[in-house]
């Protein structure tokens, strides 16, 4: 299957609804890069009128996670894919349109094929920020997924 937004996109309305209802979407995506957005809406907010944590740990999750499942694909190799590991930072107020950016891709690709070479689990860190309208920093997400090629 192609990676596409739209395909992830309606990937997401059917099996993670609360991300999809909460406004996460997928904006553009390549085999480095990916970016999800989330704007703050009512729906997503908290009671400090700003956006609540854990509608941005989705967007940052899901940033890190597509760009997992892309290279999964790619490789042809069924990979067990598990987050053992999980740190955020806090610096801004979140409103407005948030965009999370995920360049790892790459170190998720050697990752995958390391553990295609040697048979063992890999662990990879990535790291996901969120950044408002004005191109400030509000959020850092930093994953440690854990992939093991299955036999």
């Amino acid at each position: 299957m192609k990676f596409t937004p739209r395909k992830i996109n309606a990937f997401m309305l059917f099996k993670l609804p609360a991300a999809f209802l909460t406004g996460v979407r997928v904006e553009s995506l390549s085999e480095e890069k990916s970016v999800v957005k989330v704007k703050h809406r009512w729906i997503n907010q908290n009671p400090f009128k700003s956006m609540f944590w854990a509608v941005q740990g989705m967007a940052s999750e899901f940033s890190s996670g597509i760009l997992v499942m892309q290279a999964i694909d790619v490789s042809g190799k069924k990979v067990s894919m598990l987050v053992t590991n999980m740190n955020a930072t806090f610096t801004k107020k979140a409103t407005g349109k948030i965009r999370f950016e995920c360049n790892d891709g790459i170190a998720i690709q050697k990752a995958i094929q390391k553990s295609t070479e040697t048979g063992e689990g890999q662990t990879v860190l990535v790291t996901s920020e969120g950044i408002n309208e004005e191109g400030v920093s509000v959020s850092k997400f930093q994953y440690e997924w854990s992939l093991k090629v299955k036999n």
